[in-house]
């Protein structure tokens, strides 16, 4: 059992950066990939980025290519999201997820979600 906890949401104006925070429970972290997901209001959940178990390889959805890194430190238990550059359409409930490889995160599925932090970006 993996529980998932997000911090470092927000408030930041257009062109502001953030960094978002996941920590998780359990001695099995580094087994699993890990990612971000995000939901806006009236769309349905996307997804934002992935990294490996041994943090080798990054996959980033196009809308955030270049202005988003996901990191983890798996003697910490931590994933990160720094987010550069935002835009209104940014704006979001972003969830950590983990899951077995990266493929599912892509496809939207993951085996433990977090209860997600809201980002909203002002124009």
């Amino acid at each position: 059992q993996v529980q998932l906890v997000e911090s470092g949401g927000g408030l930041v104006q257009t062109g502001g950066s953030l960094t978002l925070t996941c920590v998780a429970s359990g001695r099995t972290f580094g087994g699993y990939a890990m990612g971000w997901l995000r939901q806006a209001p009236g769309k349905e959940r996307e997804f934002v980025a992935a990294i490996t178990r041994s943090a080798g390889t990054t996959t980033y959805a196009d809308s955030v290519k270049g202005r988003f890194t996901i990191s983890r430190d798996n003697a910490k238990n931590a994933m990160y999201l720094q987010m550069t550059s935002l835009n209104p359409e940014d704006t979001a409930v972003y969830y950590c997820a983990s899951a077995s490889g990266t493929f599912s995160l892509r496809s939207n599925t993951a085996d433990y979600w977090g209860q997600g932090t809201q980002v909203t970006v002002s124009s």
